[in-house]
């Protein structure tokens, strides 16, 4: 758990969030529960003390800050409004008409970018980003997200020389919660 998380914010978090529902995983996997970023989002003020948080998790040398489609781009879009670095939006592929990129908002070539994403399950699409920000010459070595579950994310990304700072870990849910989302 980041250091200046408080219980109050945990609990919060937990109550609005965490939901005790059937969810398929990519790999089709199906969890009996699930953290729900749009729950998070949809929260104006939960998710302006959670970006208030995450903030203290902001490398200094950050100059652009990269939200992963979709869950990463409300919590990009808070973060910035909370440390006024500008914000970039990773979408899932090219878009295939109009403007035809990968990579929206602000440049990110030759900045030092940080990845924000909600949950970090096995880091797979930090690195997809991560890749192609760094195809496109930004330097990528951090990732932000709100919860990291223990499914070898930061080992993987760790592989690719990216440091992971979860705002929590599951096992600091409340015990209600964090069995749930097991």
């Amino acid at each position: 758990m980041s250091a200046n998380m408080t219980p109050g914010l945990v609990a919060r978090l937990a109550e609005t969030a965490c939901v005790s529902e059937a969810f398929t995983l990519p790999d089709g996997r199906v969890l009996e529960a699930y953290f729900d970023e749009y729950r998070l989002a949809a929260d104006p003020g939960l998710l302006r003390d959670v970006a208030a948080t995450m903030s203290a998790l902001v490398p200094a040398e950050t100059e652009v800050l990269a939200g992963l489609a979709l869950g990463g781009v409300p919590l990009t879009v808070a973060l910035s409004a909370a440390t006024g670095l500008p914000a970039a939006f990773m979408r899932r592929g090219r878009k295939r008409y109009g403007s035809k990129r990968h990579i929206e908002g602000a440049a990110t070539e030759g900045k030092q970018v940080v990845l924000v994403d909600d949950v970090v399950r096995s880091g797979g699409q930090l690195l997809t980003a991560a890749r192609t920000l760094r195809i496109a010459g930004a330097k990528v070595t951090d990732a932000l997200c709100v919860l990291e579950r223990p499914l070898g994310g930061r080992r993987r990304l760790a592989e690719y020389h990216m440091a992971l700072s979860p705002l929590l870990a599951e096992a600091d849910l409340p015990a209600p919660a964090a069995e749930a989302i097991s």
